[in-house]
């Protein structure tokens, strides 16, 4: 069959966009890939499609967990392919779009062969983690495997999991293979100029205090408490600690905006590094990644 697309992009470059103007162009629907907006009630701080867009264009995976619940890889591509294949079987085109390079690796790739998790393995590093610290960890991961440091994205769930499965094994999960994935996909990576992408995250930053970030964060902390060890995967989201302290009234906003959007600038560099090494795409500009979508999966 022929190659479904995947568009991704670095954080606040406009994927979302463009995958809505594509998907009413060609009568397709959207399967998100993303770790959070998969959450119910973590829409601003995620920059969720809104109820607008959502009209427009069925969206698929977005609010399929509360935020208690554990979401992991294995669910999302669970997921997304009866997604994909309950859109295939109306005829219509599926586009997957989303900034979780992790996901989207086990899509293409298919899921890791890895061996269950231990938990009283995973305790123990668990506990290293809280002692040492992420940096030390990954710092131990980077010296026996640097491809597998860069594909773990300073996620500490994964880091924790690649480290308990190297302390039982010898192996990283990256070395245990994969199964086959259940169909075929074309990677579409794009970017902006560096001084452009910065701008639109600092300007994004700005609108999700002003539509109320902090209040959502507040919310979230009396769900989930920030403070749980290991840290909640809720709480691994871009910005909601710094949202809180603005709710709590230890940070302002002009403060807040700058660490989170100094956080976002090195997150979206991983990301283009993840798509360029792990996902083996070329990172276009937005006007090629828009004409290579719009011309290759027509209506």
């Amino acid at each position: 069959m022929r190659a479904l697309p995947i568009l991704t992009a670095p954080t606040a470059a406009g994927k979302s966009a463009l995958a809505q103007d594509w998907a009413l162009h060609a009568g397709g629907e959207l399967v998100c890939a993303d770790a959070f907006t998969v959450y119910r009630g973590l829409d601003i701080g995620t920059a969720k499609p809104g109820p607008a867009e959502r009209a427009q264009v069925p969206h698929h995976l977005l609010d399929v967990a509360e935020v208690h619940e554990p979401f992991d890889v294995a669910r999302f591509v669970a997921l997304a392919e009866a997604a994909v294949a309950e859109v295939l079987s109306r005829g219509r085109t599926p586009l997957i779009v989303g900034g979780s390079g992790f996901y989207l690796s086990a899509l293409v790739r298919g899921l890791p062969l890895t061996p269950p998790s231990d938990p009283r393995a995973r305790a123990e590093v668990e506990a290293e983690l809280a002692e040492r610290g992420l940096d030390a960890l990954l710092a131990d991961i980077e010296r026996r495997h640097p491809a597998e440091a860069a594909r773990l994205e300073r996620n500490p769930r994964r880091v924790v999991r690649a480290e308990e499965i190297y302390r039982r094994t010898g192996r990283y999960p990256g070395d245990f293979g994969h199964r086959p994935p259940a169909f075929p996909y074309e990677v579409l990576a794009f970017t902006r100029p560096p001084e452009e992408l910065e701008a639109r995250m600092h300007a994004r930053v700005l609108a999700m205090f002003d539509a109320g970030w902090a209040r959502e964060a507040a919310w979230l902390a009396a769900q989930v408490s920030p403070d749980t060890q290991p840290r909640p995967t809720v709480w691994q989201a871009l910005g909601y600690h710094e949202a809180l302290a603005v709710a709590g009234g230890t940070l302002a906003v002009p403060e807040a905006a700058a660490q989170i959007a100094l956080a976002t600038r090195q997150y979206a560099k991983r990301q283009q590094t993840f798509i360029r090494t792990q996902l083996g795409a070329p990172l276009l500009s937005e006007g090629e990644a828009r004409r290579h979508l719009f011309t290759g999966w027509p209506r």
